[in-house]
């Protein structure tokens, strides 16, 4: 759909003629992990451009992104093709303006909070290029708003209080029954709903569990008791529109560390995402039923500042196969399901690299081969849903720290693509049983 903001006459030797400035995105509405398909025209044949995007999230907090692109011998530029003369990145991205946002406040992080009542509304300008210190003063070229939302037409949310756990249902459109998911966030608490959003979204029926800092849950977490999870994952497995014999696992850092416990000793899982995460119980106790595991001790020793004054954590425990005889390692070769296991190699908060490979270690010594490694070079510790800006590092709440999640920007960006393609695929492999897959 073409949106026509301006009219403009060029004067040629022969003729006058009138040509539309047109700036087009394709869809207008999407899914926020669906690519937008940009494109100007009407442009001088060869002129250099500067296209600009925009959002404020629900706090009022500003995102924005620049490129510079230059017209073809047509006067068109088409995002899917050209490639980027400079600003936030170079060279063909056609998703870039998204990928690229940042914050006008420094280590502020893009978060979707209301994911079924509104979409980020993406501002999307095109400028001259050559009146970059007015742009602010100045009126676009052209401009459209694009609307990327974290819920499809049709996805229901529920909340749950059930019990003792607390959360969130997604459920897809339909009668189904659609294969069920876990959804897991890491040490900051709260409830974190857009991936599982997302997730219903496309097929599955995603339960976002918070476990502290929510509702009536303790404000802080003082050890982490799986016959809580379990409760979560039997809950998932009764409703109707859930497959059985087993549920998923989709978990992030602290999280991760979770979803890995749960894969051990809970038969309920049969397939844990396991972003970033170490693989010893750190920071609070592990129980499940008499059974406790305690923490990693844990000393300044661990963390170090850099020359911006962020936090890095990924020297905790630098090298796990040294310490295999800690009674805080979690035993992996005991668990029955199925691992994806995703590895930012950058990430500056958990050295997720080394647990990784100490985890297939094991995992291997013990004939066990349930398990797929994706490992990006250059990728952070918060690898996110697509398109998702990277967000290098962030305040931590409540305190005057803040700490560093690492990552480059463009390598971060296509690691969030691939992984996110190859998850659903892992999900649906191991979560939907094989007759219903062959319908």
């Amino acid at each position: 759909m073409a949106v026509l903001l301006k009219t403009f006459q060029k004067n040629h030797p022969d003729c006058h003629t009138v040509t539309m400035i047109q700036l087009t995105a394709t869809p207008l509405s999407a899914l926020v992990d669906e690519p937008v398909h940009i494109r100007a025209t009407g442009l001088s044949p060869l002129e250099v451009v500067l296209f600009e995007a925009s959002l404020e999230d629900e706090k009022g907090n500003l995102f924005h992104s620049r490129a510079y692109y230059r017209a073809n011998e047509a006067g068109e530029v088409d995002l899917d093709h050209a490639s980027a003369l400079g600003g936030d990145y170079v060279g063909v991205h056609p998703m870039g303006l998204f990928w690229s946002l940042k914050p006008e406040k420094i280590l502020t992080t893009l978060v979707k909070r209301d994911v079924m009542n509104s979409p980020f509304k993406v501002q999307l300008k095109l400028y001259d290029s050559y009146f970059l210190l007015l742009l602010p003063m100045l009126t676009p070229k052209a401009s459209l708003t694009v609307e990327r939302w974290y819920v499809a037409p049709g996805v229901t949310r529920t909340q749950v209080r059930e019990g003792h756990i607390r959360g969130a249902l997604f459920l897809p459109p339909g009668e189904g029954p659609f294969p069920g998911l876990i959804d897991l966030y890491g040490g900051l608490g709260g409830l974190v709903e857009y991936r599982a959003s997302l997730l219903a979204s496309r097929g599955f029926a995603s339960l976002a569990l918070a476990y502290f800092n929510y509702e009536d849950l303790p404000s802080h977490l003082k050890q982490v008791d799986l016959e809580y999870f379990e409760e979560a994952a039997n809950f998932l497995l009764r409703h109707p529109k859930v497959f059985g014999p087993g549920v998923g696992v989709v978990s992030i850092s602290k999280g991760a560390v979770i979803g890995l416990s749960m894969a051990i000793n809970l038969k309920q899982v049969t397939a844990t995402v396991f972003i970033n995460g170490p693989t010893v119980v750190i920071g609070e106790p592990l129980k499940y039923h008499d059974q406790t595991i305690l923490p990693l001790p844990f000393t300044s020793e661990f963390v170090s500042m850099d020359a911006l004054g962020l936090l890095h954590f990924c020297d905790v425990l630098n090298d796990p196969q040294a310490e295999a005889t800690l009674p805080s390692l979690l035993p992996i070769e005991k668990a029955q399901g199925h691992f994806l296991f995703i590895v930012g190699e950058e990430d500056k908060n958990v050295n997720s690299k080394t647990f990784t490979k100490h985890a297939i270690e094991q995992l291997k010594r013990n004939g066990k081969n349930n398990w797929t490694l994706l490992s990006y070079p250059q990728a952070g510790h918060l690898i996110e849903p697509p398109y998702t800006p990277l967000c290098y590092a962030s305040r931590i709440p409540k305190t005057s720290f803040s700490v560093c999640w690492g990552g480059e920007v463009i390598p971060h960006a296509d690691a969030q693509e691939q992984s996110w393609k190859e998850m659903q695929k892992f999900l649906r492999k191991h979560l939907i049983p094989f007759k219903t897959s062959q319908l």
